[in-house]
């Protein structure tokens, strides 16, 4: 039987190619329990495989052809083979954080088979330190970013003692009208906004929102042609909005290849919300990210000498509570605010003023649209990267910004499979042509992850970023008086 599927989520399988697979991924770093045996990630491993009762979702592969009007839709793969989907990985010696991720490295540059369900779980042994990683992919056309981290969180629990929990995968209880999704369960492993510190979210799930207003939702927006005049007027005077014309021609911003690197490393929230706090009222924890990130790339790219004299301007989803109007409704909206990460300032101070005055401004600009107009701005202003990629124009015209960042709150409970502990989460998402660099983080328990994800051979020596990261955070310590 067929599926039908949703124009947005084609467009992720129509755009995607060998240079630019378009999953999404995620890389969990697990304790073993107290007394767990040298068999325990083994037996973990029997008990992800030992049945093929697999929920719908996990069980779809894409089809296209004259029987679906050459459209692409969903049919259930039956002759479904979980050994294929959920496989056992040991690293090699010794064993350290450093080729668990050049084996994630490796498994990230590797498209998903489309004659095959869309996803691919991979437990690995063999850390020095007896911890054990799971990696996770799966194609955005199948879920989003932040769906992928609710599927995966909802088989945890904040009860170390609790065995025998589901994987991701498994056939579970269903929401009335949902039956693909599992069941959540467990409150402290719901995704819990905080819009004054945590203010956006995942890059993968704006993607999927700007490129769904770009088909369906622009045309429907009332008043929709005044909103592009003002927003285009805002971008032309280097004013925040979704829109930006003044992002510089750098490294990033070239065609790219298909093998990626990946870097991920965590830090304290209570040093980045002492920042936050000493920087002055009205600072969030996602300017202090975004600083960071700044001063991380001028450093990066000085050393590199590619560091361009205008300032790199990022693009930030943003989740926010747009201007109720008559006839319309509240509610929460997701849009893109095009930021100015200040890479041309040599002072931290400086470069966190600049963050801050552009998400807040950018904001703004968003905060008087309606959810539809907002979701239509933010999808006009990423349509230049698709455009560039489906007609090769990338590294040759202007980008229409330089990166994504974004930040997504996690729980803030410490989780446990089936006794283990997760001592991280680092999520890891998609490079795409003229974006060879993507930063994506989230918040876990005490902790602040940050995932990124590069295109190897265009930006070298990725994991350097991660030393310039914490470089920063202690200039950023500095220049607010905290020793």
């Amino acid at each position: 039987m067929l599926l039908p599927m949703s124009p947005t989520d084609s467009v992720f399988l129509s755009v995607e190619s060998r240079t630019a697979p378009m999953h999404v991924g995620g890389l969990q770093l697990y304790r073993p329990p107290s007394g767990a045996g040298d068999e325990y990630v083994h037996e973990l491993f029997g008990s992800m495989i030992d049945s093929n009762d697999v929920a719908l979702l996990f069980r779809r592969r894409p089809r296209r052809s004259i029987s679906t009007g050459w459209q692409w839709a969903w049919e259930t793969d039956e002759q479904f083979d979980i050994e294929h989907h959920v496989r056992h990985n040991a690293l090699p010696r010794p064993g350290r954080v450093l080729e668990l991720l050049a084996l994630c490295s490796r498994l990230h540059s590797t498209p998903l088979d489309r004659q095959r369900p869309l996803w691919e779980a991979h437990l690995i042994e063999g850390l020095a330190d007896g911890r054990f990683a799971i990696y996770f992919k799966i194609h955005h056309a199948l879920v989003d970013g932040m769906a992928a981290q609710r599927i995966l969180r909802s088989t945890l629990s904040t009860d170390p003692a609790q065995r025998k929990m589901p994987a991701p995968w498994a056939m579970r209880p269903s929401r009335p009208g949902d039956p693909d999704q599992p069941k959540q369960s467990d409150p402290d492993a719901r995704v819990e906004a905080n819009e004054s510190e945590h203010p956006v979210d995942f890059s993968s799930a704006m993607l999927r929102a700007a490129l769904s207003s770009a088909i369906s939702l622009a045309s429907e927006a009332a008043g929709l042609p005044a909103v592009l005049l003002q927003t285009v007027r805002r971008g032309l005077r280097d004013e925040p909005a979704p829109m930006s014309f003044s992002a510089p021609k750098s490294i990033f911003n070239v065609p790219i290849t298909g093998s990626r690197r990946v870097a991920a490393q965590s830090w304290p929230l209570e040093r980045i919300n002492a920042v936050r706090k000493a920087a002055g009222s009205g600072m969030t924890v996602n300017d202090v990210v975004l600083a960071m990130c700044s001063g991380a790339l001028r450093t990066y790219l000085s050393a590199l000498n590619e560091l361009p004299d205008a300032p790199l301007i990022a693009m930030v989803p943003v989740a926010l509570r747009p201007r109720e109007r008559s006839g319309g409704s509240g509610g929460n909206a997701v849009g893109a605010v095009m930021v100015n990460l200040g890479t041309h300032q040599s002072d931290p101070a400086d470069r966190l003023r600049s963050v801050h005055h552009s998400m807040v401004e950018g904001k703004r600009a968003l905060s008087v649209m309606t959810p539809i107009q907002i979701l239509a701005m933010s999808g006009l202003g990423m349509s230049p990267l698709v455009l560039q990629s489906i007609l090769g124009l990338s590294g040759l015209t202007r980008p229409p910004f330089n990166l994504i960042i974004s930040n997504v709150p996690g729980p803030r409970s410490s989780l446990y499979l089936n006794g283990a502990r997760l001592d991280g989460m680092y999520p890891l998402s998609i490079p795409f042509d003229g974006q060879a660099l993507n930063i994506t983080c989230t918040s876990y328990a005490q902790d602040l992850a940050f995932g990124l994800t590069g295109c190897r051979r265009t930006v070298p020596h990725l994991q350097r970023l991660l030393t310039y990261l914490d470089e920063e955070l202690q200039a950023l310590e500095g220049s607010v008086g905290i020793s």
